[in-house]
């Protein structure tokens, strides 16, 4: 039987994991892409991840996630990380929407489904011992600074900003900038220095704006209500993380450490628009660190659709909400191998297995 995950890694990780084997106190980055729904298949190996390997070799190491990926990375930096995850996956799987629906309303149904992940305990992933959260979100500038909450403007701002990624991605650059929510005990300083076209604005997580920036990260343009005005950030508009660090292309290699990144995917692509563009896949030494991990073709064969979960369920499901929640739920439960076979290479890894990037 094919193996149910694919393993890639960098040429740095390689040479590590050939000479010393993959050492979880040797793990320093975690991150967590966007990607919606997708991000579910994942869930088996966050339990694992955080329930027990890592659980079991305390050490300082940064959780950065966009969108989804902020979520689980938040739920991995509370006190009980496995309840942490098995809410966010049930509340995430269940919910629910008419068949007309507008923004306000799916961003109160998010904000929901996000207070019951964090249980309110959302304090604890600001005073973890030993986890570093940071979470990613688009700040609008140019036109898209000057939406307001208006429809059509923001429409008509991403309509140009989508155009201009379509030629360059600098040029999304023009309409956005990254802001880093990061814990205050961590400087950021490894995306301190510019790695990308993009403008990166910082701002310290804290209780008042831990659960805002969370439900930023996710504000999927036109779909949910842009976040305006978060208390300790710039001010300003903001969107999904994703929009411009969908796979989280960051710059890995300024870390000694390890990085190991569960991901739906075995590639990695810089922005959500970058999508039907595989000439825009990262490549480079920016991925000498990664351990990559994804669910294989083999394994996602077996799921309901022969995929993973994806946003496109709910237009595919439409009010039939009962087979759409059984068949997600079946996805979470097979998401248990993903754990079971990492933990499986991680014990004795096979190189022969891992490609490179």
């Amino acid at each position: 039987m094919d193996a149910p995950i694919t393993i890639r890694l960098g040429a740095r990780a390689r040479q590590r994991i050939t000479q010393e084997g993959l050492q979880a106190a040797d793990v320093a980055i975690v991150p967590a892409a966007a990607g919606g729904p997708k991000g579910l298949i994942l869930h088996g190996i966050d339990t694992w991840l955080f329930g027990e390997w890592l659980a079991n070799a305390p050490r300082e190491r940064r959780l950065i996630g966009a969108s989804i990926g902020a979520w689980r990375m938040a739920a991995s930096a509370l006190a009980d990380p496995v309840a942490a995850h098995r809410r966010l996956a049930h509340h995430y799987t269940h919910q629910t929407y008419p068949a007309k629906v507008d923004a306000a309303y799916v961003t109160r149904n998010v904000r929901g489904i996000l207070d019951e992940a964090l249980g309110g305990h959302g304090g604890e992933a600001l005073s973890n011992p030993w986890y570093r959260l940071s979470v990613i979100t688009a700040r609008g500038i140019g036109p898209l600074a000057q939406t307001r909450g208006v429809r059509w403007r923001e429409m008509a701002g991403f309509l140009l900003a989508a155009a201009g990624n379509a030629v360059a991605r600098a040029r999304l650059a023009r309409a956005m900038e990254r802001v880093v929510f990061h814990d205050a005990r961590d400087d950021s300083a490894w995306l301190r220095e510019r790695f990308d076209p993009f403008g990166t604005q910082f701002a310290a997580l804290s209780e008042d704006n831990l659960r805002v920036a969370l439900l930023a990260s996710g504000s999927i343009p036109l779909l949910l209500e842009a976040v305006t005005d978060i208390p300790g950030a710039p001010a300003g508009t903001y969107w999904d993380g994703g929009l411009i660090d969908y796979h989280l292309h960051l710059p890995y290699q300024r870390d000694a450490g390890l990085v190991l990144y569960p991901h739906f995917s075995d590639h990695i692509v810089p922005g959500w628009l970058d999508k039907s563009m595989p000439w825009r896949r990262a490549r480079d030494a920016a991925l000498d660190n990664v351990v990559l991990v994804a669910p294989s073709p083999s394994f996602l064969a077996r799921l309901p659709n022969r995929k993973m979960p994806d946003r496109g369920d709910f237009k595919h499901y439409g009010q039939d909400h009962a087979s759409r929640i059984r068949d997600w739920s079946f996805a979470i439960g097979e998401s248990e191998r993903l754990a079971e076979a990492l933990a499986r290479w991680v014990e004795k890894p096979d190189l022969k297995q891992a490609g490179g990037f």
